[in-house]
């Protein structure tokens, strides 16, 4: 059977520059898990020493807080640089981005619409940036019967489906006077989309890596799932089965952008001792 990996996958920008950061900043807690990846973060806590605290409470036995990468809400970044502690900033440029346009969009008078996952914590930091009640749709149907005046800013979870983002840009534009666009997917989530769904329309079994809270995975598995039916998402090389690959001539391999490259080939050499 032969194992190809699509021509795009894994690690981000943003994602590798978070590892940098931690990996330079031992001893320190990050607020929230750095990145969606739970075997890269017990790397970290095992190598470096830097410890994810969940509520920020947790951070008064910290003077070093690492900013995970997806940011997090405006007025706890607030708290925590009043409170004394360094601060580093480990959010990705590319979610800093949508956090200034929802705050100047909002304060410009714009009613933001934000596409993405309100549970999200990057949607949460955005959503906060907003100095009016932002708008957090998943699809068309959430913007029906809502009021939006006649002036609108939407922007994208960055991780989300370009198709999906148009579908509502598409109906703004149909049903409000101005719309202010901001394509604020990131390139590497659209890259990885593009060959996955490339990947996945030839391959007999696709496997998919990365975390099962990673949302750029889950729309990946989305992806490879509607071309090919024996598709897999999978965070360790322990939750491969043998009778996945029974039969297959082609195995399509992809991951999510908080996927390091050492359980990608974990993955990919387990498979081959499958099909040995």
């Amino acid at each position: 059977m032969e194992i190809r990996l699509a021509e795009n996958y894994g690690f981000c920008f943003g994602v590798k520059r978070a590892i940098e950061i931690a990996e330079e900043s031992k001893n320190a807690y990050t607020y929230g898990p750095l990145i969606h990846n739970r075997e890269e973060i017990s790397r970290l806590q095992e190598n470096f020493n830097v410890t994810t605290a969940h509520e920020i409470d947790e951070l008064k036995e910290s003077n070093r807080v690492i900013i995970r990468t997806h940011g997090i809400v405006k007025e706890e970044l607030k708290e925590l640089k009043e409170s004394g502690k360094e601060i580093i900033d480990a959010t990705c440029p590319f979610v800093t981005k949508p956090q200034e346009i929802v705050e100047e969009m909002s304060e410009a008078g714009y009613k933001v619409v934000i596409f993405g996952d309100e549970k999200h914590p990057e949607v949460k930091g955005v959503k906060s940036y907003a100095v009016n009640k932002p708008i957090v749709v998943m699809n068309v149907s959430d913007l029906e019967d809502i009021y939006l005046g006649p002036k609108v800013a939407v922007v994208s979870q960055t991780t989300r489906k370009v198709k999906e983002f148009m579908k509502i840009v598409n109906y703004l534009v149909e049903n409000v006077k101005e719309v202010r666009v901001f394509n604020t997917i990131c390139n590497a989530t659209f890259e990885n989309q593009e060959a996955a769904d490339k990947l996945s329309k030839e391959a007999d079994v696709m496997i998919v890596i990365g975390g099962k809270n990673s949302s750029n995975t889950k729309q990946l598995y989305s992806i490879v799932q509607s071309n090919c039916p024996d598709s897999y998402h999978i965070e360790v090389p322990e939750e491969l089965e043998s009778s996945w690959f029974e039969g297959k001539k082609l195995c399509g391999v992809t991951a999510g952008a908080s996927t390091p490259d050492w359980i990608i080939q974990n993955v990919i050499e387990r498979i081959r001792n499958f099909s040995v």
